[in-house]
């Protein structure tokens, strides 16, 4: 069986752990060869030690500042002149802060927003070009519940309004391409297990700690579980897929909560 990915070059963010590693790993495994990149060296070094292993290709920038917009430049166009190609852009990097409106700082809006938006639209922006260039050009963005619905046991302001800005833009990213037989579409996972949630969100004490409770399949995700929706979404089986928002999240969004 050919891979579905087989030929393919994908740029894929924040690959020094939970979904982008998860995201390294299965796109290489699936025949794509991976560009990386983290602001992190040394888990980003060992994602590509990884993929290799594994028998994969992979490359990676390490250390880079997504929010800089040189940088990005410079990552895309190295990309594009080793392959001679982009056929992905898989939009995974970001970072947050949680606070109810009234104790967001300016310094806060303005870093959730330029790490959460700003990392997402330069590598594509850099990349359109080359995706226009390939006989299937896919973009794959990383939204959230949390740019569906607000929150009661998560204050977290800044982080709604740029996820819901995340699904707006693969909307308009996907009618934009769709001239240029690109592809744009979202993956939106719920709560999922990752080392940063670990540290805040499924923490012992926070008030979501206990929140497989409220799912309807009865626990928390995991970052294959969302990568392999993505996979799909930047495989040729999604051809005719463009602009859709796909939620990862156990049911937790379509039910309204209730008692067992």
């Amino acid at each position: 069986m050919t891979p579905r990915l087989a030929g393919k070059v994908a740029l894929i963010t924040g690959t020094a752990g939970g979904q982008g590693r998860e995201a390294a790993l299965l796109f290489a495994a699936e025949g794509a060869m991976v560009v990386g990149c983290d602001i992190e060296t040394e888990a980003a070094a060992e994602t590509v030690e990884l993929v290799r292993a594994a028998g994969g290709t992979m490359t990676s920038t390490h250390p880079l500042d997504l929010t800089d917009d040189d940088d990005v430049r410079a990552w895309v166009g190295e990309a594009a002149q080793r392959y001679r190609a982009v056929d992905i852009v898989y939009a995974n990097a970001g970072a947050t802060r949680f606070n109810p409106v009234e104790h967001v700082t300016v310094d806060e809006w303005r870093f959730v927003l330029a790490h959460e938006l700003d990392v997402a639209f330069l590598p594509i922006r850099h990349a359109w070009k080359h995706l226009k260039a390939s006989p299937a050009g896919a973009v794959v963005l990383v939204g959230s519940t949390a740019g569906i619905s607000g929150s009661m046991t998560n204050s977290r302001v800044a982080h709604t309004v740029t996820k819901g800005g995340i699904v707006a833009l693969t909307k308009q990213l996907a009618a934009e391409g769709a001239p240029h037989g690109i592809r744009a579409n979202c993956v939106s996972p719920g709560m999922v297990a990752t080392p940063a949630t670990a540290k805040d969100l499924l923490a012992p004490g926070h008030p979501m700690s206990d929140i497989s409770r409220y799912i309807p399949l009865g626990r928390v995700g995991s970052p294959r579980e969302v990568v392999r929706c993505a996979l799909f979404l930047a495989s040729d089986e999604a051809s005719y897929v463009t602009g859709a928002n796909l939620v990862v999240d156990g049911g937790w969004s379509a039910v309204l909560p209730g008692h067992w």
